[in-house]
């Protein structure tokens, strides 16, 4: 008689532990593991908060994508070595952007064979009339490495944009250069 009352009271046990877990288990997935005081929309607002968190996901996606499209868009000309830049070329403008607004300049460079880079900058204004500098310049990886100021060894790198004929478009680390050869 004891055995079976007992067997009874773990029936009843293990009845009433199956009932709880299933209400547990209905209860998280009703409420996504929430208590059970909170309203029915908050469902609602769980299906909002995962599209938001998709969109997120997208937003972080799309900057790289446009990135890919625009390096694979505009494929710079990488150069030999310097014998393709050796000469004077007159840098008659710079711009921000490739297709941006062009600030008109009045600067001669002349690129020399011994990694010398002759810049002759003439002041419209006419304060300081000509300005001269040397820098030193190299060719590596198909990119103009220039010296960023005299007497440090800062350089900047700057990719040939586009090359045609006497024409050449430089893009420096803050500015594209647009150049003419003399």
């Amino acid at each position: 008689m004891i055995r079976q009352a007992n067997l009874k009271s773990r029936l009843i046990v293990s009845e009433y532990e199956n009932i709880m877990e299933n209400h547990l288990l209905l209860t998280i997935v009703l409420n996504a593991g929430r208590p059970m005081w909170y309203s029915l929309s908050s469902v609602f607002e769980d299906e909002r908060l995962g599209a938001i968190i998709i969109m997120k996901k997208y937003v972080k996606i799309l900057p790289l994508a446009a990135l890919v499209f625009a390096f694979s868009a505009s494929a710079d000309i990488e150069l030999k070595d310097n014998s393709e830049i050796l000469g004077k070329w007159k840098v008659y403008a710079e711009a921000q952007k490739l297709d941006g607004e062009k600030k008109n300049l009045t600067m001669e460079w002349d690129f020399k064979a011994d990694g010398i880079l002759k810049q002759t900058a003439t002041d419209s204004v006419g304060r300081t009339k000509e300005m001269k500098i040397d820098i030193k310049y190299f060719v590596e990886n198909g990119d103009i490495k220039k010296q960023t100021k005299l007497g440090q060894e800062k350089y900047e790198s700057c990719n040939v944009v586009e090359k045609e004929g006497s024409n050449m478009i430089l893009k420096c680390q803050f500015m594209y250069y647009f150049l003419t050869r003399i």
